[in-house]
């Protein structure tokens, strides 16, 4: 009799555990799609401001059409493109070396760079791409957490069990690598 008393005790214990364990793995899910759909929200508002901002400078930049069709191609794609957080870093990469170019552009035209229109719209897209960067940081702590939880024994056999992935993590491609490299300063 008290061998079916620890029986049922231990399968009890197992149970709750899978249970609480499947909960913790489906809280986890839900917060990366969260993170994720934040990242997207902040990315579709720096969209809506470019054209915006591309409507500025052609106005003081009519021999610059090739840096204006550059900046909307990197738009469209980075904003048609929907595929893993990889992909999209790839889109987003683009678009910020064409938005780099376009503010390079800008620093030719001094009259450009006093418009308060363009000053306006610069701040703008300067507070956007703050805000992408924390939910950046957000949505890789989080997926951080997912993977571990996915990785960690014991909870690696219900998430096996469940058909729980590990996430992507959202970060710079390897093109951008100069990007992660430490900026030399000479003072000659």
């Amino acid at each position: 009799m008290t061998f079916l008393y620890v029986l049922l005790g231990l399968i009890a214990v197992v149970v709750l555990y899978v249970i609480f364990t499947y909960n913790a793995l489906v809280a986890l899910r839900v917060r990366v799609n969260e993170a994720w759909s934040g990242i997207e929200v902040h990315m579709k508002e720096r969209y809506n401001l470019i054209p915006n901002l591309i409507e500025t400078v052609k106005g003081y930049t009519k021999h610059e059409a090739e840096t204006l069709e550059n900046v909307t191609r990197a738009r469209a794609e980075a904003f048609e493109s929907h595929g893993t957080p990889h992909q999209q870093a790839g889109a987003e990469n683009m678009l910020s070396g064409a938005l780099k170019s376009l503010f390079a552009l800008a620093e030719s035209y001094p009259d450009l760079k006093a418009n308060e229109s363009f000053i306006e719209l610069q701040g703008e897209l300067s507070k956007i791409e703050e805000k992408i960067q924390n939910a950046r940081r957000y949505y890789n702590g989080v997926v951080r957490d997912n993977n571990t939880k996915v990785d960690q024994f014991p909870s690696n056999l219900v998430a096996n069990t469940m058909n729980f992935a590990k996430v992507e993590f959202f970060e710079l491609d390897d093109a951008d690598a100069d990007a992660r490299r430490p900026v030399d300063v000479k003072f000659d």
